[in-house]
């Protein structure tokens, strides 16, 4: 199992790599993906990432989770990203596990996969979350989907994705040793 984190030009480069950071530390092998073609992608704020993989690189299997951290423009070059959008739609139709933050949970809402379920996103995004009963929630789970609403609560979806992946005790531990309680 893999978590792929899908990044674009104009990321919100915290929250991409709060949540990559986290996962690492459990132990869970996270692999930065390029969908732009280019294994160095610029962040919202000019920060400078360099990709582990590009996304035609990869072959998940069901078992992976594909994560997308928020930011503008970089939620809408994920959107615009046919091959990804592709990969989330087959991921999701088997169940898959997907996660986003911030401003892209609304590639999923626009994907119909948010119909029936909680989701969160970036406050004055939620028109985006097409079908969902919208919460104000750090983090949200419902199903295979986990949603969280921006950088300030990056660190809560890392660690929900850990208690996801490796157990509560591995999110536990995790939270004390960063002293995040």
């Amino acid at each position: 199992m893999k978590v792929y984190a899908f990044m674009a030009d104009g990321l919100e480069e915290v929250e991409c790599l709060t949540v990559v950071d986290l996962l690492r530390r459990a132990g869970i092998e996270t692999v930065l993906t390029s969908i732009s073609g280019k294994e160095v992608i610029t962040g919202a704020h000019g920060i400078k990432i360099t990709s582990d993989v590009l996304m035609e690189e990869i072959s998940e299997t069901e078992e992976d989770v594909l994560f997308l951290p928020g930011g503008m423009p970089g939620t809408k070059n994920l959107a615009a990203c046919k091959t990804l959008t592709d990969k989330l739609i087959a991921h999701n139709a088997k169940g898959g596990r997907i996660a986003a933050i911030c401003a892209a949970p609304t590639v999923f809402g626009e994907l119909g996969f948010l119909k029936g379920k909680k989701a969160v996103c970036y406050p004055g995004m939620e028109d985006g979350l097409i079908g969902a009963t919208v919460l104000t929630d750090k983090v949200v789970t419902d199903g295979n989907i986990t949603t969280s609403r921006a950088l300030g609560t990056a660190m809560e979806l890392g660690l929900e994705l850990v208690r996801i992946l490796a157990g509560a005790d591995a999110s536990d531990s995790l939270r004390s040793g960063i002293v995040a309680d």
